[in-house]
């Protein structure tokens, strides 16, 4: 679906402006490129440090044991020098927050690697930045055709296509966070870990919010104290995860006595 859009995007722009809109969507597409190229070499600062087995064994086994079931290779693994619990991945690479280590048991924490894990297997630390700079890629088309296009129904068209696509781009990652925790739950020894590890978690979502990194997948929703469902969430709720979590849990259960 998010295809379509944007290719009926790019195609209101063309025809509409012709030449011009071929530089527009080339121009875009190309500083959008250099943008993420420049970002995915500063993924990492001077708070990340690279997990060895030497420092915490039972972390580094368990996540290459995870890794191995889940049909990819070792990830890479980095404790980020910061005091809020936070988790995300990129490429293939985990980031855990020492935070996480003040707040949650072992088990917990695996969990949390395990849906880090399901994100890599998933794809989505490809799928995510993509999805995160074609919303720009969006906004630049309408704002030309808006800008230079004097046909009231092709701006509107163009504009709408960008509200479609940011309704769409919702919907598909709350659905690839859901998906992350199904693989997890497939990945642990103990799938009650990562139910027990957003419940914790839950309590520190209002530190939360000023940290997360939209563009890359994480274990964080963005929801706020109060509870307050905005629109622009890409997270589902702690909440919602749980009841999936406990759904899945008793379904497999279920089956497993049919059997």
């Amino acid at each position: 679906m998010l295809r379509l859009i944007i290719l009926a995007q790019i195609l209101i722009t063309v025809l509409y402006l012709g030449k011009f809109g071929l530089v527009v969507v080339f121009g875009s597409v190309s500083m959008l490129l250099l943008m993420y190229l420049w970002v995915t070499r500063h993924s990492l600062k001077r708070e990340h440090s690279k997990l060895e087995w030497e420092d915490m064994p039972w972390l580094y086994d368990g996540i290459a044991r995870m890794a191995n079931k889940a049909g990819i290779g070792m990830p890479y693994v980095y404790i980020l020098d910061d005091y809020i619990p936070n988790a995300y991945s990129f490429g293939n690479s985990i980031v855990l927050s020492l935070g996480l280590f003040e707040v949650l048991d072992r088990e917990q924490i695996l969990g949390v690697a395990a849906h880090e894990i399901g994100h890599i297997k998933n794809g989505d630390t490809v799928i995510f930045p993509i999805i995160a700079y074609g919303r720009y890629f969006m906004l630049f088309l309408a704002g030309a055709v808006s800008l230079v296009v004097h046909n009231t129904i092709a701006v509107l068209a163009s504009l709408g296509l960008y509200v479609l696509y940011e309704i769409e781009r919702l919907k598909f990652l709350k659905e690839r966070e859901f998906k992350a925790d199904e693989t997890a739950l497939y990945l642990l020894d103990r799938p009650f870990s990562l139910k027990e590890a957003l419940e914790e978690l839950k309590y520190y979502e209002d530190l939360r919010i000023n940290v997360r990194a939209s563009a890359l997948p994480g274990i964080e929703p963005n929801i706020e104290r109060k509870q307050k469902k905005s629109f622009m969430d890409t997270h589902p709720s702690y909440d919602e995860r749980i009841w999936r979590i406990l759904a899945e849990i008793e379904g497999a259960m279920f089956r497993d006595t049919l059997k």
